[in-house]
């Protein structure tokens, strides 16, 4: 059976909210840690665990920059605005979250992140059940 036009937009709303939050989970602290590595050289820890840095990147030889970190804040920049797309119900929403996916994967298993992951397949699930 085919879902409901509401259904659907049911769906996209919610990878909307899901964008949105995700963004600025990750990126309110990113700001964060982009200071506190200009300031010290070293990469900000939150609860024992460090926060942008000792995860794959570091396995292959990438170190934490603030450039490096710069990036990852743009990246979840572009998820909120994918977020405030998705919510209007513009089409440039829904490809920015296919589009986006493999970056941020790249960005959260090199940080060694891990709900991002999940978070963004859930997100761009609900986006192409659409």
């Amino acid at each position: 059976t085919r879902e409901s036009p509401t259904a659907s937009k049911d769906m996209v709303k919610l990878a909307a909210v899901l964008s949105i939050l995700v963004g600025l989970g990750f990126g309110l602290p990113c700001a964060y840690g982009i200071w506190y590595f200009s300031t010290t050289g070293e990469v900000w820890t939150f609860l024992g665990f460090p926060t942008y840095g000792e995860g794959s990147f570091e396995a292959i030889g990438i170190q934490t920059t603030v450039l490096l970190l710069a990036a990852f804040l743009v990246v979840r920049g572009l998820e909120v605005v994918m977020g405030w797309l998705l919510w209007r119900g513009l089409r440039a929403g829904a490809v920015l979250a296919v589009a986006l996916l493999p970056i941020e994967l790249a960005f959260w298993i090199g940080f060694a992140l891990p709900f991002g992951p999940p978070l963004g397949l859930a997100r761009t699930i609900l986006v192409i059940r659409k």
